[in-house]
């Protein structure tokens, strides 16, 4: 009897061993894939270029919101970093749920990685627009911000591409910062004027040489940091004309 708990015990070690190795090693990676096979799914050639006589003689691809959105009208947009791992769906919830997508993918099945979110009030003429993701140990999902502290890093890898229903809107990756809400108040998406906004701004690209214009438009990417309680890696890019 003695011999069966033990081995009973070592079994249940095992099983939950090997799920702890799921969940770590291969979880965010399934995440990654399955942003990749929906991308694959809903991208699209358009028809003035079937030819490829596109630039370099390459066929411009793009993403089918219309189709893409009727199936999953949480999906919002997509963002992609070149050079790194950020080619993910970013997804949007309600005030009531505003982390509805903390640890669930488009099609709502649990993930450790999550998802892409733009905070829940941001609007697609949002001044600033705010959106979360994980920092995953093995380097999927927001990992790579804290490498964007890195000015050589940084200027490896400085646009961001937002594609959305609206279109394609490109970003320059500007600065990043380790701080929290109480010394920055990165997350504001409402602004009471012009003035207030180039306040805002000014604050957020303090240290660049930029000096924000009005009709400016922010990308603000946030994940966690670990330097101290509430502490966050803000990445901070500017739209270009």
């Amino acid at each position: 009897m003695r011999h069966f708990a033990k081995g009973f015990l070592i079994g249940t070690l095992c099983i939950c061993l090997l799920g702890l190795v799921w969940l770590i090693a291969f979880q965010p990676r399934l995440t990654a894939q399955e942003a990749q096979d929906l991308k694959a799914q809903f991208t699209t050639i358009p028809e003035d270029n079937l030819s490829g006589d596109g630039p370099a003689g390459k066929e411009e691809t793009q993403l089918d919101f219309e189709t893409l959105q009727a199936r999953y009208p949480d999906v919002k947009g997509w963002l992609t970093i070149p050079g790194t791992v950020v080619d993910y769906p970013m997804l949007q919830s309600s005030a009531e749920d505003p982390e509805k997508y903390l640890r669930r993918n488009y099609d709502m099945k649990w993930r450790m990685a999550g998802s892409l979110f733009f905070q829940y009030d941001c609007t697609a003429d949002s001044r600033n627009l705010v959106v979360f993701g994980h920092n995953m140990n093995d380097g999927t999902m927001f990992a790579v911000l804290k490498k964007m502290t890195d000015p050589q890093f940084r200027q490896a890898h400085p646009i961001a591409v937002l594609q959305t229903a609206e279109g394609t809107h490109e970003y320059r990756i500007l600065t990043a910062m380790t701080t929290d809400t109480t010394k920055l108040l990165f997350n504001r998406t409402q602004f009471a004027g012009d003035e207030d906004f180039l306040s805002f701004a000014g604050s957020m690209l303090a240290g660049t040489e930029i000096v924000p214009q009005k009709q400016d438009r922010l990308l603000t990417l946030v994940t966690c940091a670990y330097d101290w309680d509430g502490a966050r890696t803000v990445v901070v890019a500017i739209e270009q004309d």
